[in-house]
């Protein structure tokens, strides 16, 4: 196997990782804070698919298409909480289970009442499009590049807001003791309002990246959802730092499982037999990565102990 190759899946691997970290950076700041679990996040995600390549087949400006995906994804999740997850603050986990998976069909299905049931296409634009040269002769589509920077970028912005800001000490004030700083004059409703649609927008943002990737489609966020569960319980609830090297761990196992498992196994058994057992192996990697950190730090990578 080549040391080209091997590069090139690191990247995707890094590049599949930082967008699982916008899914997951959102759904762990809305636990973090509001102590909520929300199915229905991986609909927002699809919300900003969808609405990116409404947009961008409108103006013709993938610019405004982000813009765009992440304004319907902030706005879906600003009238969510507001209708629903509001009413779900002070009930059991079963109970918002339940919510959120009603608003997944809800929202499954007016998708597929508003675009139609065929996937739609957002195309990579031209600026965007082709390879580059990296050191060593390697060609690289220049988009993926792109997603992981802008990744990174989110990345470090997100964690200004935390850390530096007045918005920021709120939201982690409100992680430790919500009674106390509504006490000292916080608007907890205008907070988590506005949390869950920082959450949103972020999902909304991923969607819209990925959807110059694969094609737009009704279901698309379920199967990310389930993986942005994954990286939160190996980050630490909570914890962006977390969100960003869980994110970071499991695409890279993901991706590099896939690949060079099937290789190893071709050298105890036949070509045929030794496919299928390693990509079998492979979907399993990111769950025995989980296993073994939760064995290793129950809490997580970066969770807070109690």
């Amino acid at each position: 196997m080549s040391t080209i190759l091997i590069i090139e899946q690191i990247l995707n691997g890094l590049q599949f990782g930082i967008m699982l970290f916008l899914m997951a950076a959102g759904l762990t700041l809305i636990f973090g804070v509001m102590g909520l679990i929300n199915l229905a996040h991986g609909s927002l995600y699809m919300v900003g698919a969808f609405a990116a390549a409404a947009v961008a087949g409108w103006t013709g400006s993938f610019v405004l298409a982000l813009v765009g995906a992440m304004a319907a994804a902030a706005i879906a999740g600003v009238l969510v909480e507001m209708l629903v997850i509001r009413r779900l603050y002070a009930t059991d986990h079963l109970d918002q289970v339940l919510a959120t998976f009603a608003l997944i069909l809800i929202f499954s299905e007016g998708t597929r009442w508003v675009f139609g049931s065929f996937p739609l296409f957002l195309n990579i634009p031209d600026y965007l499009s082709g390879p580059v040269t990296l050191p060593g002769g390697i060609q690289y589509p220049f988009y993926r590049l792109v997603l992981i920077f802008a990744g990174l970028l989110v990345a470090g912005a997100l964690g200004l807001l935390i850390t530096r800001t007045r918005l920021g000490i709120q939201i982690r004030a409100g992680e430790n003791d919500r009674e106390m700083i509504a006490a000292l004059g916080v608007d907890i409703s205008k907070l988590y309002t506005l949390v869950f649609a920082l959450g949103a927008a972020l999902a909304g943002l991923a969607g819209a990246l990925v959807g110059a990737i694969q094609s737009v489609q009704v279901g698309m966020g379920e199967p990310v959802l389930i993986l942005a569960f994954v990286v939160i319980v190996i980050g630490g609830i909570g914890s962006i730092k977390g969100a960003l090297i869980g994110a970071l761990l499991v695409g890279l196992t993901d991706t590099l499982g896939g690949i060079f498992l099937p290789q190893v196994f071709k050298l105890f058994m036949e070509p045929s037999a030794a496919q299928t057992s390693g990509s079998a192996l492979a979907s399993m990697a990111i769950y025995i990565l989980m296993g073994a950190v939760l064995i290793w730090r129950p809490t997580g990578l970066f969770g807070a102990r109690t």
